[in-house]
C-alpha cells in the first residue's frame, strides 16, 4: 500500500502517519504547516514522522489543484486518507472563507484527483459537528443531519455529500468519519483540555461555558487511531437493501460509508475539569459564562455500527486519559511537577 494522508502534520494525521509507519506502510504525508495555532508544534510533529525510510513529506496546500493532482501522479497512492481541513468551531465565525478554502475547495481537490488516479479507498474526517441542533442521543449515522450551528459543521457535511456523489458517479469507495472531541499527546492548543492545562499551570482563569452544563463524547487519539486503522482494509460495498423509504443514512447505493468514532461515554464539563485537576495536581480557578455561538450541549456518540463492522469500540476513559496527556505535556513543555 501507498498511502496518502492530508495533513499528516496535524493533530489526528500525524498519530495516524506513525502507526502506519510502524506498520511498515508507505505514507506520503502533505500538510501546509499553517499558522493557525503553533507551526513548531507542527514541526515536532514532522521531526518525529521523517525519521522513518518508508516516509514522504510534501509542503503543499490542498486547495492548490495543480499541486495536489501532480502529487498523484508521481506517487500514485493506493489509499487516501483527508485529514486536512480548518478545524474549530468558534474560528469559523471569525474567518468563515478559511473554511471555504481548506474544507471544500480543498476536499473537491482531493475527489478529482481520486476520480483522475483511481484509488482502492478513500477516507476522510468528517466530525461530530454535523449532528448540529440535534436533541436524539446518542447521535447515530441513521439520523439526518441538515441542521448544522457553525459553518465547519456545514462544510463537514458538504464533504459527506460530495464524497457521495463521487463514490456513485465514479464509483470511488469513501468512509467518512465522524470524530468525536479527540484529545491526547500531541494535541491541538486551541481546544479546551490543552489551554485548560496552560492556564491552570499558570495560575490563570479557565472559562467554563454554559456554566459547565455540557457533554463531550471525549475520545482519546490511540482509539481514533485504531479505528481508522481497522476501516482502511474495509472497502464500501453498496448497500442492496437500501430505499428511499426506509432508507440508512450511513450507506448508499453507491459504494460510501460513515461511521462515528466516539468514546460512547458522555462526560460532563466539570467532571473532565475535576480529572484534569487531579492529572495535574492543581485546582482550576474557574470563570463561569454562557454558551458560546456555534456550541452544542452535548455530542454522544453510537458507535453500534463501528462495532459491527470491525469489532472495534473505544475504551479510553477520561482519567486516563488525561493523565497521559499531561504527562506529555510537562515532558513537551518542560514543566516540573
Amino acid at each position: 500500500m501507498n498511502i496518502l494522508i492530508t495533513g499528516a502534520a496535524g493533530f489526528i494525521g500525524f498519530h495516524l502517519s506513525k502507526q502506519l509507519l510502524e506498520k511498515s506502510f508507505n505514507v506520503i504525508g502533505i500538510d501546509n504547516l499553517n499558522d493557525y495555532y503553533d507551526p513548531a508544534l507542527k514541526e515536532s510533529r514532522l521531526e518525529i514522522l521523517n525519521r522513518y525510510d518508508n516516509f514522504v513529506f510534501i509542503r503543499a496546500d490542498i486547495k492548490d489543484k495543480q499541486t495536489i493532482d501532480k502529487i498523484f501522479k508521481e506517487y500514485k497512492p493506493t489509499h487516501v486518507i483527508n485529514m486536512a481541513a480548518q478545524a474549530g468551531v468558534r474560528y469559523s465565525i471569525e474567518n468563515p472563507y478559511a473554511y471555504i478554502d481548506s474544507n471544500i475547495i480543498g476536499f473537491m481537490n482531493i475527489l478529482e484527483a481520486c476520480r483522475h488516479n483511481p484509488v482502492k479507498h478513500l477516507l476522510y474526517a468528517s466530525s461530530s459537528s454535523v449532528y448540529g441542533g440535534n436533541k436524539t442521543a446518542p447521535f447515530s449515522t441513521k439520523h439526518g443531519v441538515d441542521h448544522p450551528v457553525s459553518l465547519y459543521a456545514a462544510t463537514k457535511k458538504s464533504n459527506e455529500l460530495m464524497a457521495h456523489t463521487y463514490s456513485h458517479l465514479y464509483r470511488i469507495p469513501t468512509t467518512g468519519l465522524r470524530f468525536f472531541t479527540v484529545y491526547g499527546p500531541y494535541g491541538r492548543p486551541d481546544m479546551a483540555y490543552f489551554s485548560f492545562t496552560k492556564d491552570i499551570l499558570a495560575g490563570k482563569q479557565i472559562k467554563v461555558f454554559n456554566y459547565g452544563k455540557m457533554e463531550r463524547d471525549f475520545t482519546y487519539i490511540d482509539d481514533i487511531v485504531e479505528g481508522v486503522v481497522k476501516l482502511i482494509d474495509r472497502i464500501p460495498q453498496p448497500n442492496e437493501e437500501w430505499d428511499e423509504q426506509n432508507y440508512f443514512a450511513g450507506t448508499s447505493f453507491a459504494p460510501y460509508r460513515i461511521y462515528n468514532i466516539g468514546n460512547n461515554s458522555p462526560v460532563q464539563l466539570m467532571r473532565f475539569i475535576s480529572a484534569l485537576e487531579n492529572a495535574l495536581g492543581k485546582k482550576a480557578e474557574k470563570v463561569f459564562m454562557e454558551m458560546q455561538p456555534g456550541d452544542v450541549l452535548r455530542t454522544y456518540a453510537d458507535v453500534s455500527d463501528l462495532e459491527r463492522d470491525i469489532g472495534f469500540k473505544p475504551a479510553t476513559n477520561i482519567e486516563d486519559g488525561l493523565f497521559k496527556f499531561v504527562d506529555w505535556y510537562r515532558s513537551y513543555y518542560n514543566v516540573k511537577k
